[in-house]
């Protein structure tokens, strides 16, 4: 899959079949969108294409410093990467772009730069300077610069906006499993490991301190859980806490891991880790002790998981 930083800087010597979308979580339901999007492209001799935008155009119209999303903008390219996808375009989404009317977007954008000979795009989906264009309007426009339109349905865009919801639901309750089932693969967290105050190397259970830089990244309610990550090439099990650790005195959100089995150095490392089950959520213990006592019943259990999803 090659990713483009731009629609103008797309190059392609093939028509294409063209979907537009944020494709957050790029879960079960999205799956079956982007398989209609590939069979089409390999059935026509074309190439496909996921047109989305960054910044969330939320992000800048409502200035909604707030919303949170599945993915950061590089795991989406990864997720849609494994799904056989030929390109990804990621186009700037500026004020100057939204202003655009609709048919200098279909013509500027999806004729001219990516040479789009199909669109494949939801029933409701609205488009150009305030979104006063739909779906008949880029039917019209189809038929002025000759490309096909494919309308996927309501009941389709509902199963895909259903999952999402369920997904950050889930997420936000700390609920993995379900949210995993709905995504199809494992939530991850990633990003960079810095120094932190080494409080969980006085208890016995060093941890390496995940910093995500980016902001909107929606990060699971507050606990503990069942972890995994490749370090250096070898899959690493543990177990993360999310939360402020009151126990300590603890006032900021950390996204803290120890890892099973290992004692490598991981400071200024960037990794991916996958979370696989909830152990409990975060707790104010009375004592030290008490918290100590119950991370190593966290160990027993995450260790017994773990065996288990093995054999």
């Amino acid at each position: 899959m090659k990713t483009h930083a731009s629609a103008h800087t797309f190059t392609s010597t093939k028509g294409t079949v063209v979907t537009i979308g944020t494709f957050d979580g790029v879960h079960i339901g999205h799956k079956k969108i982007i398989a209609r999007l590939t069979e089409s492209a390999k059935a026509n001799g074309w190439e496909s294409v996921v047109l989305t935008f960054f910044p969330h155009p939320r992000m800048l119209l409502q200035k909604d410093a707030n919303i949170k999303l599945i993915n950061t903008i590089t795991e989406r390219g990864a997720l849609l990467e494994k799904l056989g996808l030929d390109h990804l375009v990621v186009h700037p989404f500026t004020i100057d772009f939204s202003k655009m009317h609709a048919e200098d977007f279909v013509e500027e954008i999806l004729v001219h730069a990516l040479h789009a000979k199909k669109v494949i795009i939801g029933y409701d989906h609205r488009f150009g300077r305030n979104r006063t264009a739909d779906i008949s309007d880029l039917k019209r426009y189809g038929e002025q610069f000759g490309f096909e339109v494919e309308e996927i349905s309501k009941q389709e865009l509902e199963d895909v906006a259903v999952s999402s919801t369920k997904i950050r639901t889930a997420l936000h309750e700390g609920d993995i499993k379900k949210a995993n089932a709905y995504l199809g693969y494992a939530m991850m967290l990633e990003g960079t490991v810095i120094h932190g105050k080494n409080l969980g190397k006085k208890l016995g259970y060093p941890t390496a301190n995940l910093q995500i830089s980016e902001a909107y990244k929606l990060i699971p309610g507050q606990g503990v859980y069942v972890v995994r990550s490749f370090i250096d090439n070898t899959l690493v099990y543990g177990m993360m806490n999310i939360g402020t650790n009151p126990t300590v005195g603890g006032k900021e959100q950390t996204v803290e891991t120890y890892f099973f089995d290992f004692d490598g150095d991981l400071y200024n490392k960037r990794l991916s880790i996958e979370m696989l089950c909830k152990i409990r959520g975060e707790q104010h213990f009375e004592s030290v002790d008490l918290l100590v006592e119950a991370m190593k019943a966290d160990e027993v259990f995450s260790r017994t998981y773990i065996q288990s999803i093995k054999d």
